[in-house]
Formats: C-alpha cells, structure tokens, sequence
C-alpha cells in the first residue's frame, strides 16, 4: 500500500480500531498460522460472498521483492477463507493516478533487467513530473504507460509465484465512473472531510477542497479548486494550476484556470485509500508498518465519520531487510522476484512470506542456503522425516499444503550447496552420476522426481555466480587447460593419480593433497593451485580433496596425468 505524498502531522481518536491484529493478546482462539487468526476476524464482521481483499501499490517504480508483501499476506488469507467455503476476490490497486513527484534513478524493463535513468529518456519523464504515471509515457515503449508498464512487473511477480491476482487501475475507476459516488460525497460534505482531516494534517484551512483536478493546459494535477459544482453530472470543479510541492522541489503550475469533471482528477489520498475501500467493497487489507501511524488512522477516521463505512480488518506486517539494509530502488538495493526466481524455488518463497508477517526479516542473498535448507527441513517436517518439536510439526502440517502446488512424498530435494557443488559440473549426466553416487537420489527414484531436484542445480549455480562464493567455479572436462608444472610438481601429481586410483575417500583424498605435496618438496599451495589449474583453469578453487571425491575416478586419475 501506498501513498501519493500527503505529508502532515498524524493524530487518531482514542476509540480507533489498531492494525495491529496479529499483535493483540485477548480471549481470541489461538492459531498455528497468522492468516487462520485473520480469517477469523474477517468472518466475525459476518461479510458477504465474495469477501475482497485488497493491496495495492502506486507504480512510481522498480516494483520489487518487498511490494510483493501484500500479495502473498492478501494470499494466505484468501487461501484460508476459500478452506472455509467463502467465495474470495484478491484485488491490487495500481494507485496510477498518482502524480510522478521525482524522477527515480533505476527503472527496469518487463524482464526485470535493472537500468539506470540515463538509459531511456529520461527528459520525457522530466518533462510529466506532476502528471498522472497513467499519463506519461513508457520509458520502454512496450505499454500504454508508465504506470502501465510497473503495474505489469507486479501482475508478473504475482503470477510467478502462482497467486491470482485482480489488478484495478484507480486511473480507470475513476474515468469508468466508480469513483464517481465516492467522490461527489466527499465534495458535498467538505465541511465534515475538512475537519477530520485537519486532525492529522496541518495544512487544512477554509479553502482546502478534497479533489485534485488534472490542468486541462499542462497535464499536471493541481491542487487548488475554486468552485464545485455538484448539480452537473459528473459533478465539476473549476481549478487554477498551482504549484506543487514534491519533497526539497517544487513543480510549477502553468497558472491556467478552467473545469474539470470528478472524472479528470483524483481525491488525495487520505480520502482515495477509504474511497476505495467503498468503491470495492474491501472486507481485509494489509499493509506496511508505516501506514499504520500514518494513512490508517486518519483512513478510518474518514471512512466512518466521512463515508459512513465502517473500514475493513486491517493487518500490519513488518517490513524486511535486504541484506540488512532497507530495499531502495535509488539505492540499487533491491530484487526483483524474477530475479529471485533464478536463485530458488517458487515453493521457497511462497513459504519465506507464509511466516509470521509481524516480525521484521533479513532477505539475504549471500546466505540463501540457509533459507533454503529451512524450507526443506519444514517440508520434511510435514512429511514425519525428521524430529521437531510439536509446534514445528502444527505448522507445517497447518502451511505446507498452501505452500506447494501438490504434496508428494517422493519429491527429492538436494542440499542447496550440493546443488551448487553440482553445479560445477556442466553435463547433466555427470550431476545425475555424482548426486547418485552420494546418495542424494534413490535407485528407484520417480523420473518425475529426478529432473524436479536436478532443476535446483542450475538456481544453486546462478546463486554462486550472483555473489561469488566458494562454489563460483567451472568443471573444465572437456579439455585439460593450459598448464606448465615443474619435474617436481609432476611427479607428485602423478603420486596423487595412483593414490586416487587406489579408491579413497574425499577427505582422504584431501589429506592425501597435503602429504604428497610434502614428500616431494613443493609447496602445499603450488600443489592447490596446480590442482585448482588442471580442473577448473583457475589459480584458486573448493575444497579440492572433497570436490575430486564426488567426480568418477577414471577421469580425476586421467587428468592428474594430464591425459584427458
């Protein structure tokens, strides 16, 4: 959920309902799962079919991994409440009709390839800040707008990770009319949304009329409305183009005067977020911690004594991290879930938002294997294959099912660093082999189950390369790359080739590497290095004794002696 700028100070009657739902402690039942608490409390207002449940975002720009919050919070609940036999529409406003305040430094196209402002025009944007993102041109060329084009990555995002959501352009509910009675009850009674705003904003005064009209002359929203006149259908307002605040900036008003339908504007958003909340008959929506000091307050204040609605259930979650640093997208920190989807399963992120949403997280990509290794323990919890304690057991047998697409006991999961072990290697035959060999895969494995673990070896190799680690190196089977070693470095790889012959373990093999070394007076490092050279064309590499161990025997000796 977002805003489109209103700034001011925030205040709440002490009878408001706290979004802090998750956080109460009272006589209600207690659940393993957040969403069943919530699906509680939304049954309890008795709604009707079909109950919505409602995000949004205002697609200012790079939509990444955290705006993708609100789609699966919305989904659990959804999917909990569809248990229950209720008929379940999940929207997700593209709030588009917000005004472009600041050029962003980072775009990204449709394929979630991150790029630099300088990198499309960036003076046409410069030319609509102040527009409608609906109204400005895409950067890309490939959608009808701006805010077409941002509002498509998050559909894309949703879809990835098998969530069907509604997308709703507020651009088109107020131009198709379904704004229109919101809208017009709020300019008729301005006095009232005058003095209930002024609780939480300080720049409220006798002027003040809750619609921002789009200048007829310039494009831009304005601010400043001079006349309503609510008997003409759609009702009017006659404006002059003002201008308007943006943070440290100001962006000028053309100074024209003219009249605009309720349809050529928008309410602000203190009046458009409860504005949509009627419009769409929202029963649920979650949203970031921020707006539950802020917008929320002041929303509920407003559809109450304003609307005369009562608010939906509210539901705030905690924001998470990136590598311990809030996602910004003028700061490059962000992913996109694209690109997250390169490095893991579906499954795996559908069950990294399924936890308690009421706690602040990291997203780390360096240390994604520990994300992954706790996704296979909670699936294998649900299975009964490992000892856990009875909460750990409750949830997962409560979540797993709403995780995965179907539960399948003879599913195989590799160890996400073995995969990446693996994914050294370039033939598949030789991953298969090597995962056989260390037991990862069963004689009597399903073919089905075979290919679904072998896929997690390309996500575990794009993972190494993404962050460089100690698994970011390449099997050269296919030719012994260039070397020259001394007499005395030969004879002692030979020595090793003849011990690997033997049959030995990896981490004899590893032992081995050091005392061969020694016998014949070369450098344990020089010996790694000439190891590490023959294998991978590199002067540094893994654990060479343990990699050599996974790989079939008869090629380590024949490249040992540099015969294949």
């Amino acid at each position: 959920m977002s805003a489109d700028g209103d700034d001011g100070t925030d205040g709440g009657e002490p009878d408001a309902e706290s979004p802090y739902t998750l956080q109460r402690e009272d006589g209600d039942a207690r659940h393993v799962f957040w969403a069943d608490a919530v699906a509680d409390r939304v049954e309890q207002r008795d709604p009707e079919d079909p109950i919505v449940i409602k995000g949004g975002i205002s697609p200012s720009g790079v939509p990444h991994l955290g705006n993708v919050n609100e789609v699966m919070r919305g989904y659990y609940v959804a999917e909990v409440l569809r248990e229950r036999g209720r008929e379940v529409r999940q929207v997700f406003t593209a709030d588009d009709r917000d005004p472009l305040r600041k050029l962003p430094r980072t775009l990204c196209d449709l394929e979630g390839n991150l790029v630099d402002l300088g990198e499309v025009d960036a003076g046409a944007l410069g030319r609509n800040l102040g527009s409608p993102y609906t109204d400005i041109p895409d950067p890309f060329g490939c959608c009808d707008s701006y805010g077409a084009h941002f509002s498509q990555i998050i559909r894309d995002s949703a879809d990835a990770v098998d969530v069907p959501i509604e997308m709703v352009s507020t651009t088109e509910l107020y131009t198709g009319g379904e704004f229109d009675d919101v809208t017009r009850h709020v300019l008729a009674n301005q006095d009232r949304a005058r003095e209930v705003l002024s609780q939480y904003q300080d720049k409220v005064d006798d002027d003040y009329v809750p619609f921002n009209p789009i200048c007829s002359e310039c494009g831009k929203i304005t601010e400043t409305v001079t006349d309503v006149d609510l008997e003409s259908d759609p009702a009017t307002v006659d404006y002059r183009c003002t201008d308007m605040d943006a943070g440290d900036r100001t962006i000028d008003g053309c100074g024209h005067e003219g009249t605009a339908t309720i349809r050529e504007g928008k309410m602000p958003w203190r009046f458009e977020w409860p504005g949509q909340w009627q419009a769409l008959g929202v029963d649920f929506e979650p949203f970031g911690k921020d707006h539950a000091e802020g917008s929320w307050p002041s929303g509920q204040d407003v559809a109450r004594n304003v609307l005369e609605i009562e608010p939906p259930v509210p539901m705030v979650y905690e924001w998470f991290t990136l590598e311990g640093e809030p996602f910004s997208s003028s700061e490059g920190n962000v992913i996109l879930v694209s690109d997250v989807l390169e490095l893991l399963e579906p499954e795996v992120l559908r069950y990294f938002f399924a936890k308690d949403p009421s706690k602040a997280r990291d997203f780390s990509i360096e240390r994604l294997d520990q994300l992954v290794d706790e996704f296979d323990r909670f699936e294998a919890t649900y299975f009964g294959e490992v000892e856990v304690s009875e909460d750990e057991r409750a949830f997962a047998e409560r979540v797993y099912p709403l995780v995965v697409e179907e539960p399948r006991e003879e599913r195989i999961r590799l160890p996400y660093t073995f995969a990446a072990v693996l994914g050294m290697f370039d033939d598949p035959g030789l991953r298969e082999e090597v995962a056989r060999k260390e037991g990862h895969v069963p004689e009597d494995a399903p073919e089905w189950a075979v290919e679904a673990a072998l896929e997690r070896v390309e996500r575990a190799r794009n993972w190494a390369r993404r962050t460089g680690n100690e698994f970011d190196y390449e099997l050269k089977r296919s030719a012994i790359p260039d070397h020259e070693f001394d007499a005395a470095t030969e004879d002692a790889l030979e020595e090793l080739a003849e011990f690997v012959a033997a049959g030995h373990e990896p981490d004899e093999i590893q032992g081995e590497i050091y005392e061969t070394a020694k016998r014949h007076d070369v450098a344990v490092g020089d010996f790694f290095a000439a190891g590490y050279r023959l294998f991978f064309d590199e002067e540094q590499g893994p654990k060479l004794g343990s990699f050599l161990g996974k790989l079939d025997r008869e090629f380590v000796v024949a490249r040992l002696r540099r015969e294949r």
